[in-house]
């Protein structure tokens, strides 16, 4: 299926591989990095996960920082190659307890244990942590996990070298306390990937959030779990479920287009109380995958204004809002807006007292870029920037600009108000969500 696999840091360095079929060149992987550093096809933008060099087929997904891929030469579903990469990046991880380029160069050679009974010649035999255990015998090297930024489940959610904010524990999964002690405890969060967009008027033109409940367990003696869903959960199109059951308690109705569980999910009381039945397998999995285009209330509102200022000047007034409970405070805030193509300069002006904030005029692609570092619930932010032309303004130069994006984290915050209520000793649970917004100037 594939001929080759490596993982390679931000720096190109090749930190583990692997030639299953000898059908593809060596410096493949050098070709591979120089290709993605280098991209210049459609004028912008990161390399697709998937492309063509000379014949060979490269897949790559970026997690944590690293660069996971996979070469062939035949044509294989592009899908199932870099679905492989994510479950190989999370047996690792499971294995390792921190995904970093310190913990696979310490561990490289559990890392080559796990590839060679994972993959044989080029196909794959299994995934899972739980039936690997019988296989694997090297001990994971600890890395300290004090120094380092943790990472949860949803960075293998992550395309790109920025890190989400970890909720799950960073230690492995095989590996004992020190003393040999066994950790009895549970994780569970609950991740997020919300899109909206909104019109000129502020109207919600499309909404949409993909979500899992994400589990890691460090149970002995392969215990019973039951976790149980908001009672008034209706699954179906029309806000029909197929299950049909509601209820006057609980915490308020989540209507999902479409959901599915995890094998080790036993549903046969999912249909009475919402309440979801399963003996966790060792490593982290995601219990549940769900879809909601039910219109939600989204965690930020974006204003845009702009105003000719004069033949070759004209200012943009960006204003963000945080909608949600000022307990809770997102981070990693991007805005961006591209610009007339005949832009030539920009300067910002931030409110008085703002930090964290960082802002950029891209001239390559004529695109303003704005970062917070931070936003507490219920406040908002403004951005003035003053833009110079190399032309005279002809027609709406909304016409030309935009549509404005936003990218966001938010921990402990989850949109489509899904609930997980989980008793056992130990359990941990968190939110997390990320989110894509774009706001249309002109439609």
């Amino acid at each position: 299926m594939i001929s080759q696999f490596f993982v390679l840091s931000q720096r190109g360095d090749n930190i583990v591989f692997r030639d299953y079929r000898g059908e593809v060149p060596k410096g493949s992987a050098e070709i591979f990095f120089r290709k993605v550093k280098f991209w210049k096809e459609d004028g912008e933008g990161d390399a697709p996960p998937v492309f063509n060099v000379d014949g060979v087929n490269y897949f790559h997904v970026k997690v944590a920082g690293l660069l996971f891929v996979a070469t062939t030469r035949v044509n294989v579903s592009p899908s199932l190659v870099l679905e492989l990469l994510q479950r190989i990046a999370r047996v690792i991880k499971d294995y390792l307890g921190i995904l970093n380029e310190d913990s696979l160069r310490k561990n490289f050679v559990l890392v080559y244990e796990l590839l060679d009974e994972v993959i044989d010649f080029g196909y794959v035999q299994t995934t899972s942590t739980e039936v690997l255990k019988s296989y694997v015998f090297n001990e994971p090297i600890v890395v300290d996990a004090a120094r380092l930024p943790t990472l949860g489940p949803a960075s293998i959610f992550m395309q790109g070298t920025k890190r989400m904010p970890g909720t799950a524990v960073t230690k492995s999964v095989v590996a004992n306390e020190p003393g040999g002690r066994k950790r009895e405890e549970i994780f569970v969060d609950i991740i997020e990937k919300i899109s909206v967009t909104f019109s000129s008027s502020g109207y919600i033109l499309t909404s949409e959030i993909d979500g899992t409940i994400q589990m890691k367990s460090y149970l002995t003696g392969n215990p019973e779990i039951r976790l149980a869903l908001n009672e008034e959960l209706s699954i179906g199109r029309g806000g029909r479920s197929i299950y049909d059951y509601n209820s006057s308690t609980g915490s308020g109705t989540v209507i999902l287009d479409d959901c599915n569980f995890h094998e080790s999910v036993h549903l046969d009381s999912f249909d009475i109380d919402r309440t979801l039945t399963l003996v966790p397998p060792d490593g982290e999995f995601p219990v549940m995958n769900y879809r909601m285009t039910q219109e939600f209330k989204p965690p930020f509102r974006i204003n845009a204004l702009i105003e000719e200022a004069g033949a070759l000047r004209a200012e943009v007034i960006l204003k963000v809002r945080a909608e949600f409970p000022s307990s809770i405070t997102a981070n990693t805030i991007q805005v961006q807006m591209p610009l007339p193509p005949y832009t030539t300069r920009v300067s910002f002006e931030l409110e008085p007292g703002a930090v964290g904030n960082t802002t950029d005029f891209k001239e390559a692609n004529k695109r303003l870029e704005w970062g917070l570092k931070k936003i507490v619930g219920g406040s908002e932010h403004t951005l003035r920037a003053k833009l110079t032309f190399s032309q005279e303004l002809h027609g709406n130069i909304t016409r030309e600009a935009g549509p404005v994006s936003m990218t966001f984290t938010i921990p402990m915050y989850n949109a489509s108000r899904l609930q997980e209520f989980q008793w056992n000793p130990g359990a941990t649970a968190h939110r997390n969500v990320t989110g894509f917004i774009a706001l249309n100037l002109f439609h």
